[in-house]
This record gives C-alpha cells, structure tokens and sequence, in this order.
C-alpha cells in the first residue's frame, strides 16, 4: 500500500489565483496579501484599482472625519494634495492598483 501525499498545488481548493496578466502588472504597483500602504499625495492625485479589492482609510481633513472605503477593480479615488491614505488588500489575494497625477 503506498501512501498519497496532498500538497496545496495538488488540491484546487487551496490553489493561489492565477498570476497577475502582464497587461494588468504594466505601469501598475502590487499590494500582497496582508500588507498595509501608507500613501501622501503630493499633487491632487488618482488612486485606481486594477485588480482585486483593497480597503482604504482616509485621514479625517477639516471639512471631513476619516473614511473607509473599498475600492474594487476599475474604481478609483481621488485625493488632494496632502491628503493621506493607509490601504491594504480587502481579501486574502493581492491587489494590484495605479497612483497617478489628476
């Protein structure tokens, strides 16, 4: 009787989703799976999501409190000069997203 031996490549369940299509990774920055991003905007700029899902917090600003938000793929958020973020993957895949001027 021979033993099988089950490893998370072997079980579909437990599989990484594909690897980012290049098309996608161009010109764009990735985020791991738990890892947390602090970003300052140094002129009015656009945060766009490019694939998976990311939850951003916004500091509070004089006519705002703080604000959490998800962003998925396609939407974007705009933010104004010094205005700062923290964001980090929503789900435990990644995320890939664009931070460009407005």
């Amino acid at each position: 009787m021979t033993a099988t031996v089950l490893s998370s490549s072997s079980i579909p369940s437990l599989r990484r989703p594909a690897s980012v299509p290049p098309a996608v990774r161009r010109g764009a920055w990735q985020l791991a799976a738990g890892q947390a991003m602090s970003l300052r905007a140094q002129s009015d700029s656009v945060l766009k999501v490019r694939q998976g899902r990311v939850w951003v917090t916004r500091d509070a600003t004089a006519q705002w409190g703080s604000e959490d938000l998800v962003l998925g793929p396609g939407e974007s958020l705009r933010l104004a000069k010094g205005e700062r973020l923290v964001m980090e993957p929503w789900d435990g895949f990644g995320a890939t997203y664009t931070w460009d001027a407005a």
